[in-house]
């Protein structure tokens, strides 16, 4: 698949390649409800209109006054629909989860219905239960460095996977649309969804959970700082996880004899909103942010998480120093990543401990180098540009 996003270097078109359309198109042949989910503007609209026409009858922007108003009765205007049906912006309509199960379970089928939404399935539970057994999700993430290509990565990994972010004619015209873009959740999205903070005191939290990127979040601090209590801010940390803005990730806890870490890690979701964040609207500026380490620490965790697609990922951490920054499972295998912006990684004490009390299948250290090369027992340093969907090859 090929989107077109925007223009620049001149009078030429990036036609980017998205390997989502194949993904849902093997899932729409499967279920006959799939919702596409994602952060807002990270394509899931241009993706969908691969698939039916804005112009045609089947297709339902919720953004769209008169698309609003044709849903009026829902079922009168769905039920005599044939064909694909689109639903785009469905958080908006929730309610029409309900009907969409009516619709599905006829027989014989005469309709599937491809559902967009810019929130998480818990934010649409709605949705879940409604359809039980009867919807596959498929999540759509920013740019990938599979699709804007090795050559593209520091771009990537500044800007950010958006497309108007990636794809602006330069450093200066992304930052400023990430910066709308952030607002624009402050003033809109998270009031939606039920923030009840005015914009301004939104916008200084984000700012102040951006610092939090790759750290284990200390509510009680937070909490102090931002005059809110903590039952509330925890639920201001789900919803934005919840819309896709952070990631939470959770501590594996075995019965070891070993204390271990019990709070989950904070990290921005999107590398180039953490730098409008933070400030750090250049890569001369990234470069010498103290927060380099953990952007990058960030970034490549998302790289890995989309390429591997565990079944369950985790991070692990004891109070005597020990830690993994990713443990993966998948089809019964444990492997564990550690991410290093180091020259040339070594075997450590910390991934030795690891290997033996995690019973890892193996260990890769992710780093910044051309060159891949053993560590030792079931260890390997291997390149950031590396695919890492290898990590589960026999």
């Amino acid at each position: 698949m090929e989107i077109m996003v925007s223009e620049f270097q001149g009078r030429s078109r990036v036609l980017l390649p998205r390997a989502a359309q194949a993904v849902v198109r093997d899932a729409l042949q499967r279920s006959r409800v799939v919702l596409l989910i994602g952060p807002r503007q990270c394509g899931k609209t241009t993706l969908a209109r691969r698939f039916a026409s804005p112009e045609s009858a089947n297709y339902f922007d919720l953004e769209d006054p008169l698309s609003l108003r044709r849903l009026d009765e829902p079922m009168t205007a769905l039920r005599p629909l044939r064909g694909l049906v689109v639903l785009d912006e469905v958080q908006r309509r929730p309610d029409l989860f309900a009907v969409l199960r009516v619709l599905a379970d006829r027989d014989p089928e005469v309709a599937r219905f491809l559902v967009l939404g810019s929130a998480g399935p818990t934010l649409l539970r709605q949705g879940s239960e409604s359809l039980a057994g009867r919807i596959e999700v498929v999540e759509l993430t920013g740019f990938q460095v599979s699709e804007v290509g090795e050559e593209q990565m520091d771009r990537l990994w500044l800007r950010g996977g958006l497309p108007w972010s990636f794809l602006a004619r330069d450093d200066r015209e992304s930052l400023i649309w990430r910066r709308d873009y952030i607002r624009a959740l402050a003033e809109r999205d998270l009031p939606g969804f039920g923030a009840r903070l005015p914009p301004p005191a939104l916008l200084r939290l984000l700012h102040m959970v951006a610092h939090y990127h790759g750290q284990m979040v200390n509510v009680a601090t937070l909490s102090s700082s931002t005059g809110i209590s903590q039952p509330t801010l925890r639920r201001y940390l789900d919803l934005l996880e919840h819309v896709f803005l952070v990631r939470q990730l959770l501590p594996w806890r075995e019965n070891l004899a070993k204390r271990q870490v019990k709070r989950p890690r904070l990290y921005f979701r999107d590398s180039g909103l953490l730098h409008q964040l933070i400030g750090a609207g250049t890569m001369d500026q990234l470069l010498t942010s103290p927060r380099l380490g953990a952007s990058w620490e960030g970034f490549m965790l998302e790289k890995v998480l989309a390429e591997t697609d565990p079944d369950q990922a985790y991070f692990w951490s004891t109070h005597g120093g020990a830690e993994v920054d990713l443990l993966l499972f998948r089809e019964g295998r444990r492997v564990g990543v550690e991410i290093k912006r180091a020259d040339a990684p070594r075997r450590t004490l910390s991934m030795r401990i690891a290997l033996s009390d995690l019973a890892l299948d193996s260990l890769f250290v992710v780093y910044p180098g051309p060159l891949s090369y053993p560590l030792g027992d079931r260890s390997f340093a291997v390149p950031a540009t590396s695919c890492f969907a290898d990590f589960f090859a026999d």
